[in-house]
């Protein structure tokens, strides 16, 4: 949950739904659809800077490409250990 002004995927405007879109193209297609459920998105503690969320998210779906040598599997175990060992929520 952010603790600052937020903007919801869906009102985002100008530059933030660019880069909304631009970073988002990049991800594999099984996170196309957004998870329902959650009120708040680490995403959207993002809206407050458009360029960083663009590059923050643009570099994760491209360490996600299915081009690179590793499976999803072993994508999805770094990115869980990773996850762990930070004490990340997400």
């Amino acid at each position: 949950m952010a603790w600052v002004p937020t903007t919801k995927r869906n009102l985002a405007e100008g530059a933030l739904q660019q880069a909304i879109q631009a970073s988002g193209s990049l991800y594999p297609r099984e996170y196309a659809t957004p998870v329902t459920g959650l009120s708040e998105s680490i995403v959207e503690s993002h809206t407050l800077f458009p360029e960083v969320l663009n590059h923050a998210f643009s570099a994760f779906g491209a360490l996600m490409s299915p081009e690179l040598p590793l499976s999803r599997r072993e994508h999805e175990m770094i990115a869980t250990m990773v996850s762990a060992t930070n004490e990340c929520f997400y």
